[in-house]
């Protein structure tokens, strides 16, 4: 059997889809984000789409999006 090629999309978790939200919200980009936490995108990245969970970074995003602690 042919084991079909493609894109795995890769979906963002729920704390995820509030931070692109915001970013949007706020005309930030990730990069920017990123840059504040003084980490790269690419870590962010995998923030966000719950490849790491980068729990000593949470409460910074939040910090700097301003959303609220049950985010």
């Amino acid at each position: 059997m042919a084991v079909k090629k493609g894109i795995n999309k890769q979906k963002p978790t729920a704390f995820g889809k509030k931070v692109k939200i915001e970013l949007i919200r706020q005309e930030m980009t990730q990069t920017e984000l990123a840059s504040a936490l003084g980490i790269n995108k690419q870590y962010l990245y995998k923030i966000i789409y719950g490849l790491r969970p980068g729990i000593k970074y949470l409460d910074e995003i939040r910090k700097i999006l301003k959303l609220d602690d049950a985010s």
